[in-house]
């Protein structure tokens, strides 16, 4: 048994998809969600500014005695495939999880990968698709204007704007024959609903951050880390507008969380 909160962070709300998802499966856990807010976006900064971010947050949540952590960002976990940020801890990425069951769910050995500039850029994704299988080719597609979209709240069923980009994006990925994708950033299945609408259900989706929280459950399971307790509590912090955040955030949790946010100055982390 161990009560101490789970930590996940962001560079915005998109890892609010895993905080969704461990409020299903983890109803007992207290968690603690940082969105880097006042840096977003993650997918044009460089491997090394990408590493001292991850290590401020990092740092901030080992401060906060997290017993584990989860970057659901996936721009840090592809730029820091090799690397164990937080040193002591169960340590999930969106990255091996999403992997893993794209590999399991493909039926003709061809994956499409959605994700920011920096995290194709690497080619992870595609690589570690390959370490799953030599039988699955891999098609990674950058994706730079679905996180403003998103960001901005143009993900309503019928806006155009989303609707547009989502065509351009996954016109070559359907082109390259895939019956799976990987959600590779985890503010894009905000986007899912559209995207299923546009595919059908001949295209499986897989959610990166969803996949990193069940990844998580397992290894606190397997460790005996579970909390004792019925119901948990979420804490959240963004380094930018609260407002802005929370409003956004009720787009993902479909609950006004204002009242459970707070705001952490970036001369605090970066000290």
């Amino acid at each position: 048994m161990d009560n101490r909160p789970i930590g996940v962070f962001d560079s915005g709300v998109g890892g609010l998809t895993a905080v969704r998802e461990l409020h299903k499966i983890l109803p007992g856990e207290d968690i603690i969600y940082f969105g880097d807010t006042g840096r977003v976006p993650y997918g044009s900064r460089s491997r090394e500014t990408l590493r001292e971010y991850a290590s401020q947050i990092i740092s901030f949540l080992q401060n906060k005695d997290v017993k584990a952590v989860i970057a659901a960002c996936g721009s840090i976990s592809t730029n820091l495939a090799n690397e164990h940020l937080a040193s002591g801890m169960p340590f999930v990425t969106v990255l091996g999880p999403a992997v893993r069951d794209a590999a399991y769910e493909t039926e003709n050995c061809r994956v499409g990968i959605l994700a920011t500039a920096a995290a194709i850029r690497t080619g992870m994704f595609e690589s570690r698709l390959r370490d799953m299988s030599s039988d699955i080719k891999a098609y990674g597609q950058a994706c730079p204007l679905l996180v403003p979209i998103i960001e901005n709240g143009l993900t309503g069923f019928d806006n155009q704007i989303a609707r547009l980009t989502l065509e351009m994006y996954l016109r070559p990925v359907i082109d390259f024959g895939a019956d799976t994708i990987i959600l590779g950033c985890t503010h894009y299945p905000l986007l899912s609903h559209i995207i299923r609408d546009m595919l059908g259900s001949r295209v499986s989706l897989i959610d990166a951050g969803a996949s990193a929280a069940r990844e998580l459950k397992s290894i606190l399971e397997i460790s005996g880390r579970l909390a004792e307790r019925k119901t948990g509590e979420t804490r959240y912090y963004a380094t930018d507008s609260i407002e802005s955040f929370a409003s956004v955030a009720k787009l993902f949790l479909e609950q006004d969380i204002t009242d459970q946010c707070h705001y952490v100055g970036l001369e605090t982390i970066e000290s």
